[in-house]
């Protein structure tokens, strides 16, 4: 039988990091407002907001190279690309085929996802199937955000500017018949459209107009449409009934109980809703891995950063059993239970 199985995981966030009293120079806000109701302390922005050289595909070629590099492969190994993300080098075409290259792969199929917060989950389902399928061998799946070109630094925009930060993370999934090798057990993906407005950026797009209108009629184009909204209160409302669901459907789906796990590693929105589910299912705090506090919301790059730091420090061993679950725009949520 075929299995999916992680040989390898790595994450690269910019080396500067901005703290919530950064922040505060920019917008009226302070560490303790930002601190009480996101948990996060600081995040990662690459240096120059306008650099176009530290974009989502370079961010997510460096997770790349060191997830390679700990599957013990090279880029010539790699026969398929995930890539994950809400913040593209260009409109089109997606980052995959731009880490193809910068990586040196050979013509690889390189397929993007649009789930943002809950993309890599989807990456991981579809690289399962593909695995399990016996298409492909070694599969890369990348999560990567530049958040910090595209935020409002203003008062106006400072509700959603202070969550987000930069980073990516990536994950080798391969393909074995290694009776002792850990197996993706159990996924599931889900959405729910009709509250795609609740958390979005509208410009541009062919229901609020392209780059000509912003050319043509600039003053016209206002703060609401280019910079991403959110309705808080309602996301967070669904999130916390929604991860719960998901999270019981992969256990169930693998006989499974929540007494089995090793590791849930959530979707990093928010550490609020992080303690609301830790608290409702019982978890103890060595089984539940949060670094919101370091790097805020990296939106699909949240869960691979947070798997390979649990990886890194110790945190998750082979054969332990770790849940990843994520909500988020769309509105899309999902789950992956795996044997590491």
């Amino acid at each position: 039988m075929i299995k999916s199985t992680i040989k390898g995981v790595g994450f690269y966030v910019p080396d500067n990091v901005v703290t919530n009293d950064d922040l505060a120079k920019l917008m009226t806000t302070n560490d303790e407002w930002i601190t009480e109701r996101t948990g996060i302390k600081e995040r990662r922005h690459r240096k120059n907001r306008n650099d176009s050289q530290e974009t989502a595909a370079y961010l997510g070629f460096k997770a790349s190279e060191k997830a390679i590099e700990k599957a013990g492969l090279t880029a010539k190994d790699i026969d398929y690309i995930v890539f994950a993300t809400l913040s593209p080098d260009y409109y089109f075409p997606g980052c995959g085929v731009l880490l193809q290259d910068m990586l040196g792969c050979d013509t690889i199929g390189a397929l993007d996802v649009r789930n943002q917060c809950s993309g890599f989950v989807y990456s991981m389902s579809v690289a399962n199937a593909f695995i399990k399928s016996e298409m492909y061998k070694n599969i890369l799946v990348v999560g990567a955000e530049v958040h910090s070109f595209g935020l409002d630094f203003s008062d106006e925009g400072r509700g959603v500017s202070v969550i987000f930060g930069d980073g990516a993370g990536a994950v080798v999934l391969s393909a074995t018949e290694d009776e002792n090798a850990g197996d993706i057990l159990a996924v599931n993906m889900h959405s729910e459209g009709k509250y795609a407005d609740e958390l979005c950026t509208q410009f541009p797009g062919s229901k609020f107009g392209w780059s000509d209108r912003m050319r043509k009629e600039p003053e016209n184009v206002t703060n609401k449409e280019v910079y991403p909204i959110m309705n808080g209160n309602f996301v967070f409302k669904h999130a916390v009934t929604r991860f719960p669901e998901t999270m019981m459907e992969a256990l169930n789906k693998a006989g499974k109980t929540v007494e089995d796990l090793d590791m849930f590693i959530p979707h990093q929105a928010n550490l609020r809703i992080a303690q609301f589910v830790q608290q409702k299912f019982g978890l103890p705090d060595e089984k539940i891995f949060n670094n919101i506090q370091k790097y805020g919301n990296t939106t699909a790059a949240s869960i691979p950063i947070a798997l390979s730091e649990a990886v890194e420090q110790g945190k998750i061993k082979r054969g332990d059993l770790v849940l990843l679950s994520a909500f988020g725009s769309g509105f899309t949520w999902g789950s992956v239970l795996f044997e590491y």
